[in-house]
């Protein structure tokens, strides 16, 4: 007998996939969880440390941390703001937009060999639907 899977509990367990290719790819690529989502945030631009706390949804305490880190191992910078001197923004080295552009392209890889087994017009409602879903969350991982 074939259950049936409801669309709350499908969420969960393509939830517990993804954060599991996430950490997994992130180990290939030497990063942490923590540290691939800070990088793919930045990304587009660089950051203030309020904003980058309530992208990745960190205390401030937890988000220096995870800076300082990121800047010991050179991929990050901190700078200050021409604009405000309280602002420190965070912005991605060298180093670090070739780590985030490697773990990008890997997760990318894996993600859509998890729907490669699906027929093209399924893939792409699937890609529609999640684009409705998703739609007001910022984007952190672009394609």
């Amino acid at each position: 007998m074939k259950q049936t899977l409801g669309a709350a509990s499908g969420l969960v367990r393509l939830t517990f996939l993804v954060q599991n290719l996430y950490a997994e790819v992130g180990r290939g690529c030497d990063l942490t969880v923590a540290q691939a989502q800070m990088l793919c945030a930045l990304t587009e631009e660089s950051l203030g440390m309020a904003d980058l706390s309530g992208v990745l949804g960190l205390e401030r305490s937890s988000l220096t941390g995870l800076v300082d880190r990121a800047e010991h191992r050179g991929l990050v910078v901190r700078e200050g703001d021409a604009r405000d001197r309280r602002v420190v923004k965070v912005t991605l080295t060298a180093a670090g937009a070739d780590a985030v552009h490697k773990f990008h392209h890997q997760l990318t890889e894996r993600l859509d060999q998890l729907l490669q087994d699906l027929p093209t017009s399924e893939r792409e409602r699937f890609a529609r639907s999640l684009g409705r879903l998703v739609a007001d969350v910022p984007a952190v991982f672009t394609d």
